[in-house]
């Protein structure tokens, strides 16, 4: 029987999502699989062991000392998170978290309770306009970001007038973020684990979360299966954003001020960090938005534990950086890759 084009095109659209949701399968017998499931935990209380047994006293508070430190941390790497899903980067999200305390900052006093809000909506407008340039301008996302990174930072400094924000009143809209605590840790972490779980039952149990993980996979596939491959990008984008914007109010909640300069503008590189030692895989398709939770709570240990092994704060970097190749080589599939770019 002759075979037309229609044929071929038809085979094409039917097999796509098979092969699309055959991947994270083939993947279970991976040494990526295994990371996946149990590397960020088992890194993390490998480390606070030696932490602990290094300095003692740190057994005491520490561990609400660091979930207090990874709690912006964490909110961007979910962000961070869900744009390597679908195979992007984001590299301004960091950025949209301090612009979000800075505008926080200087509203909070007239808008009250409404300023959070009307924080977290314009990084989340940001965030989909980066996306919508990503999907359907088809500007690469590390170009794009990378731009998006610089005119944040600089509406950052002409915001804040190149000085810190304080906050001048209605600070006790947010006390409760870090002023309470839920079995010891801090609220504000809480609302972070939260919107972590969430962002797991959506990858795991919605239609929408298998669509992205199918253009995290195989973005043409999942054109050929009818999927809105734009559309889920400017959402993966949005979504980072957003969660861009709730890290900016957690940065206010703690510190009552915010500055170009000051809590959360280091955020960048602990936040990529954290999401890929927390088994994102930077290929796309793979996320563990509960493992993002491990690898936050690592990244913020690892000054506490390079400063407990004898390494200086300035080689700190050095360790964020060995910790993103060995996971990166550790989430990576290398299956089906003739070259690896």
């Amino acid at each position: 029987m002759t075979r037309t084009p229609e044929d071929t095109t038809l085979e094409q659209r039917t097999t796509a999502p098979a092969t699309a949701a055959a991947g994270p399968s083939r993947r279970r017998l991976g040494p990526a699989a295994v990371w996946q499931t149990v590397g960020p935990l088992a890194v993390f209380v490998a480390l606070f062991a030696l932490v602990s047994a290094l300095n003692p006293a740190f057994l005491g508070g520490g561990l609400r000392i660091l979930a207090l430190q990874a709690t912006t941390i964490l909110l961007v790497a979910l962000g961070q998170a869900m744009v390597l899903h679908v195979g992007s980067i984001d590299l301004s999200n960091a950025a949209m978290a301090i612009l979000s305390a800075i505008v926080l900052a200087m509203t909070l006093g007239p808008l009250a309770a409404a300023a959070p809000l009307v924080c977290i909506a314009l990084m989340t407008a940001v965030g989909a306009v980066n996306g919508a340039l990503v999907a359907y301008a088809q500007v690469p996302s590390f170009a794009l970001t990378l731009g998006t990174l610089g005119i944040l930072q600089a509406a950052a400094l002409v915001v804040s007038d190149a000085t810190t924000v304080y906050v001048t009143a209605n600070r006790e809209v947010l006390a409760p973020l870090f002023g309470t605590a839920m079995v010891g840790l801090p609220a504000g972490f809480w609302v972070a684990v939260v919107l972590a779980v969430l962002l797991w039952v959506l990858l795991r149990s919605t239609r929408l979360g298998q669509a992205l993980t199918a253009v995290g996979l195989n973005e043409t596939g999942a054109l050929f299966s009818g999927l809105r491959t734009r559309r889920l990008k400017v959402l993966a984008f949005a979504l980072s954003g957003f969660l861009a914007g709730v890290a900016g109010v957690m940065i206010i909640a703690q510190a009552g001020a915010a500055s170009s300069f000051g809590l959360g503008s280091d955020l960048l590189l602990p936040g990529i960090a954290a999401a890929i030692v927390g088994g994102t895989a930077i290929t796309g398709g793979v996320t563990n938005p509960i493992g993002v939770v491990f690898g936050a709570l690592t990244v913020a240990l690892i000054p506490i534990a390079a400063a407990a092994v004898g390494v200086t704060p300035q080689a700190q970097s050095l360790v964020y950086g060995a910790a993103i190749m060995v996971a990166v080589a550790l989430t990576m599939t290398r299956r089906n890759r003739g070259v690896v770019k």
